[in-house]
């Protein structure tokens, strides 16, 4: 979110690049309120104030970025027609944007999906963002692009799956420091292969 001169929207985009630093690097549940707040310049009532707590913060992070991304991928879609290449197309720009910004993938990937309490979070970005790919694949088979025999939600869950897993194995590799075979150009080969395979 850009910061502007209104200090309730400054002050919530310093809560947002804050919460979102700290859990990245820290892990949701080792990072407190007070420690975003100092973090942040604000305090722990804006903090509740904005996001309700330390849960809504992760939320908002997410519904942020789920929306910002599915905006990018309709520029895409814009640019070209519903086929196994605009498939390619959309999930390397999804492992461009999580190659881009670790701390994201981060709490994506080992943070987004945990139980609190009896919940699982769900972002509501996550459910427009699976939409609108679900919708991708239901269209490119009827392009005849992809398989029909398998349900459009069945092959987009695999194909997320499938990015979901590169983008984990390039950060924990890099992490760990070893060397990564999960460049930008493998990794749409392997989409590519993956689309043809299911065309």
């Amino acid at each position: 979110m850009a910061i502007d001169g209104d200090s309730t929207q400054t002050s919530r985009a310093r809560l947002l690049a804050a919460g979102k630093s700290l859990f990245g690097r820290l892990g949701y549940e080792q990072t407190s309120t007070a420690t975003i707040a100092r973090e942040s310049g604000s305090s722990e009532s804006q903090l509740i104030r904005y996001f309700g707590g330390k849960a809504g913060l992760l939320e908002a992070i997410f519904n942020e970025a789920w929306f910002g991304l599915a905006q990018s991928i309709n520029a895409i879609v814009a640019e070209s027609s519903p086929s196994g290449a605009t498939i390619v197309n959309v999930l390397g720009h999804f492992i461009e944007v999580f190659s881009g910004d670790r701390e994201l993938a981060f709490l994506f990937l080992f943070e987004g999906r945990r139980i609190r309490g009896s919940e699982v979070t769900i972002s509501k970005g996550f459910t427009q963002f699976f939409e609108l790919f679900c919708s991708l694949v239901s269209r490119a088979q009827s392009d005849g692009a992809l398989r029909t025999d398998i349900p459009g939600n069945v092959l987009a869950s695999a194909l997320l799956g499938a990015a979901e897993g590169m983008i984990r194995d390039r950060m924990l590799a890099e992490r760990n420091g070893t060397e990564t075979v999960f460049d930008e150009a493998i990794i749409r080969k392997a989409f590519d292969a993956l689309v043809r395979g299911l065309g």
